[in-house]
């Protein structure tokens, strides 16, 4: 196989779908492998480029190929999309992926390291427990007023809340308990928010492009940190631009026949 020019890989949780091409565009290789197979069978291979969806474990896969010699690049998988045939199987996903890595104009997504993906579990983890803050403080006012107890929004109102709650006579004993499990669990999710955040400016304040972008105005360490993470390259973007748009700052243009749509 050693004229095999590109090979797409179509990955999954337990087998893996390849498809390669010759100089001539032509098929060479079309084969299905266990994911414990794959990295031997790429071992004998020799250095090629090999396509990869950027989805989940990608960027695991790709380190593992770059450090046994090939050459890889990530494409975001509404990328990948146009260039699936009629149908949906492992085989047409491998196909379309060998032929959008082979488009001049393909934009790719950075190789992260396991540094880099470290830090985003940082950004990933603290989301969730936000989110589950918020969850629990929602849930802390509905049941209080369903037993006349309210309080205005904002987080800095809930543990005030608790406490009104805990001191009330008339509350059911069962009430109070639940509250108090309520209670314990946000308290719990407090600590932990503090601690990754802690995790959190400490990586902030030892990376430089983070703390460049902190100086921007409305920019602070959080979204510097989320930025520097998320885009380890700026240069894969061809202006800043392209880049709002990526993350949502600008319009999404969706012009025809003169008319002008912004989305």
């Amino acid at each position: 196989m050693s004229n095999t020019i590109r090979i797409g890989m179509d990955t999954s949780k337990s087998e893996f779908q390849l498809h390669g091409v010759d100089s001539q565009e032509k098929p060479v290789l079309k084969k299905k492998l266990r994911r414990a197979k794959v990295l031997g069978f790429f071992a004998k291979l020799e250095p090629t480029k090999v396509g990869i969806e950027a989805c989940g474990a990608s960027h695991y896969w790709a380190r593992e190929l770059v450090a046994i010699g090939h050459e890889v690049v990530l494409l975001p998988p509404q990328y990948v999309k146009p260039y699936v045939k009629r149908g949906k199987n492992d085989a047409a996903d491998a196909e379309a992926i060998c032929e959008a890595m082979s488009r001049p104009t393909m934009r790719f997504v950075p190789v992260k390291s396991q540094e880099q993906q470290a830090a985003q579990m940082l950004i990933g983890l603290r989301d969730g427990l936000v989110r589950r803050r918020t969850q629990l403080s929602n849930m802390i006012r509905g049941y209080g007023a369903e037993f006349g107890l309210t309080a205005a929004k904002g987080l800095v109102r809930v543990e005030p809340l608790l406490a009104r709650i805990a001191q009330d006579e008339g509350l059911p004993a069962l009430a109070k308990e639940l509250f108090d499990t309520l209670g314990q669990e946000y308290a719990r999710l407090q600590a932990q928010l503090r601690k990754i955040e802690a995790k959190l400016m400490a990586w902030h304040r030892h990376n430089e492009m983070s703390r460049r972008l902190a100086q921007v105005p409305s920019i602070g360490p959080v979204i510097a940190t989320a930025m520097a993470i998320k885009v380890p390259d700026p240069k894969a973007f061809r202006s800043g631009r392209d880049l709002a748009a990526w993350i949502g700052l600008t319009p999404k243009d969706h012009s025809t026949a003169g008319r002008t749509a912004k989305g």
